[in-house]
């Protein structure tokens, strides 16, 4: 067998093994589209989780938009989801009943939406007590934890998205 015989069944050989291997490009599975929900992932809910710790009121607000707009996306969709926005540090000035800028956007938010929750870390609720001298309070739409950051970490091994607006 001559050297080009050779290349030749070895091309050959080559181009069967890809078709063996590989389907063709038109049956390869794409996944679904941007707008379509995977069979698997529409039977299971959404789960994400927002961290405020900053008392900044925009950010408060952003993470507001964030949750809102997750949830309306999900629900147009006919898709159930879970959202809770964790707030510690600087950030459970969101939370409290006398320093919170959104309070009244959280409340409004809560009496028509019960898929987003706020947790309140009590870590940083007490070690503010400590600072001011009087018990910090919570609005009533607060639930609190014991640590905000254990609690995003602990919903990050559930399998929660997470999100830092």
């Amino acid at each position: 067998m001559t050297r080009f015989e050779h290349v030749m069944r070895a091309s050959a050989v080559c181009v069967v093994a890809l078709f063996l291997v590989a389907p063709p490009a038109a049956a390869q599975d794409k996944g679904p589209t941007p707008t379509q929900a995977a069979p698997d992932v529409a039977k299971k809910a959404h789960r994400l989780v927002l961290q405020v710790n900053t008392n900044e009121p925009a950010m408060m607000n952003l993470a507001l938009n964030n949750a809102t707009n997750v949830e309306q996306y999900y629900r147009a969709r006919g898709e159930k989801v879970e959202i809770e926005v964790v707030t510690f540090g600087p950030g459970l000035h969101m939370l409290r009943a006398d320093t919170s800028p959104v309070k009244d956007r959280i409340k409004a938010i809560t009496d028509k939406t019960p898929s987003i929750s706020f947790m309140a870390c009590g870590n940083t609720q007490e070690n503010m007590g400590k600072a001011e001298d009087k018990k910090i309070p919570l609005i009533p739409q607060a639930t609190l934890v014991k640590s905000g950051v254990v609690r995003v970490m602990e919903l990050q091994e559930q399998g929660w998205a997470y999100v830092r607006p």
